[in-house]
């Protein structure tokens, strides 16, 4: 969806896709997004459910949802960007309806945890004039050219925000938001927040889309085009359209040829961007 932000300084779109690893096996997009802006501040959040777990889409999508909304009631409160005592507020924030979710779902605390609410973050916060990118878990940046890869960690195993709820998180210490860079509001001018799938849409780029029409392209496309702001699905048609999967019959050779799309792993989008100014 594509919105003005933060008084109309910004420029908001996202867009998620399945991978074609998850069609293949009849698995759901188990990605997330969300962003909101309020007061003189923005947040922004993309969230990768757990592959192993069963429903981690459930945890995307709430995660997503919290951690905005956490992330946005932290800046209005006076929360500094780069101070980790803002950061751990958003943790314990996003932990309590986690928590009271997964104690009113009865059974082993363990095994809802690890069957619901595993997913990474990655994500932009914005109050008045100071910014900053942050994650907990893997995922892809880019800020302009600058390209701030996530990942991958030891034995494919990110840490996960929900990890806080067990009593003995694996590594024996529940994960902490890492802040990437801050910077002044002022100087951003592009910003693209992408799930680990996104880094296969990154190596993609000199490849065809499936079934010709052009290049993949790069990822500024996204943030350069003005029609993945004006249009709320055109950031989700176009990752479909890098992603879709195509059958053509070879009549003299009594087969057909099929063609794969290009993301295996969901993939999910947030880009923001300056608001262009427009002559009336």
């Amino acid at each position: 969806m594509a919105d003005a932000a933060g008084g109309s300084l910004f420029q908001i779109a996202g867009g998620t896709v399945t991978g074609t690893d998850h069609l293949a096996v009849g698995r759901p997009n188990q990605d997330a997004y969300a962003y909101r802006a309020e007061g003189g501040c923005l947040a922004a959040v993309v969230c990768d459910g757990c592959g192993s777990g069963a429903r981690s889409e459930v945890g995307a999508a709430l995660g997503a949802r919290l951690v905005t909304e956490q992330v946005l009631g932290a800046l209005r409160r006076g929360g500094d960007v780069e101070s980790p005592a803002t950061w751990e507020e958003v943790r314990r924030g996003t932990l309590a309806p986690l928590r009271a979710v997964a104690d009113g779902m009865g059974g082993s605390l363990a095994e809802v945890v690890s069957t619901y609410f595993l997913f990474t973050v990655v994500g932009l916060a914005i109050s008045g004039d100071a910014a900053c990118v942050f994650s907990l878990g893997d995922g892809l940046i880019a800020l302009g050219d600058e390209l701030l890869r996530l990942g991958p960690f030891p034995r494919n195993e990110p840490p996960y925000l929900a990890y806080g709820l067990l009593d003995r998180p694996p590594g024996g210490e529940a994960p902490r938001f890492t802040v990437h860079r801050a910077f002044p509001a002022s100087a951003l001018r592009t910003a693209l927040l992408g799930t680990d799938g996104a880094l296969d849409l990154l190596e993609s780029s000199s490849r065809q889309l499936p079934g010709g029409g052009g290049e993949v392209g790069p990822l500024s496309r996204f943030w350069e085009d003005d029609r993945y702001f004006r249009n709320p699905d055109a950031v989700r048609r176009r990752l479909a359209l890098i992603n879709r999967q195509l059958a053509r019959p070879v009549w003299k050779e009594e087969r057909m040829e099929r063609e794969g799309g290009l993301l295996r792993d969901d993939t999910t989008l947030v880009i923001v961007r300056r608001a262009r100014v427009t002559s009336a």
